[in-house]
């Protein structure tokens, strides 16, 4: 097939144009936590495998997120892979100034002490191998050293602005 869609007008790259076109690219939602004087985590669409052996991911996290300073001396990540059923979930962890681990968030110490949220599709806990600068962000590589991939349920995508479930 070699139709393509009719173009709009061809825009200057800037922060609003990398919005606009990445709302229109549907990704997974995830939690991210580390522990620190008091444990910290925030949403994060960003997440990727980046290699099966040594088994590692990425993910990115702003320099200005309130969860950065832990997260810049952590030795170990939890990540969580929410189900459809999390939208409040991820909700209060992508809402600055939230309570994240108050009364309604249900979570335990896990492995190397890492917080992990009960209730979701799967997690692993991961060794921080590598914090790479990209622009007002790092790029986060880590090692999984633990985790369950046992959860039931869907799971919950971020698109056009919200979170939503897939459909058949």
């Amino acid at each position: 097939m070699t139709a393509s869609p009719e173009l709009g007008t061809t825009r200057q790259a800037s922060p609003e144009l990398l919005r606009a076109v990445f709302r229109r690219h549907a990704a997974g939602v995830a939690v991210i936590t580390a522990a620190g004087d008091r444990p910290v985590g925030f949403t994060a669409t960003s997440l990727n495998s980046v290699a099966a052996e040594p088994p590692l991911i990425s993910f990115g996290v702003g320099t200005s997120s309130s969860s950065w300073p832990v997260l810049a001396e952590a030795e170990h990540v939890g990540i969580h892979i929410l189900g459809e059923h999390q939208q409040e979930l991820a909700a209060t962890f992508a809402r600055s100034g939230a309570d994240r681990f108050g009364p309604s968030t249900h979570w335990r110490s896990g492995p190397e002490g890492v917080p992990v949220l009960d209730g979701v599709l799967a997690w692993l806990v991961c060794r921080v191998v590598a914090r790479v600068p990209a622009g007002d962000h790092r790029i986060v590589i880590a090692q999984a050293v633990a985790g369950d991939p046992a959860g039931g349920g869907r799971p919950l995508i971020y698109h056009q602005g919200r979170f939503n479930a897939l459909r058949d």
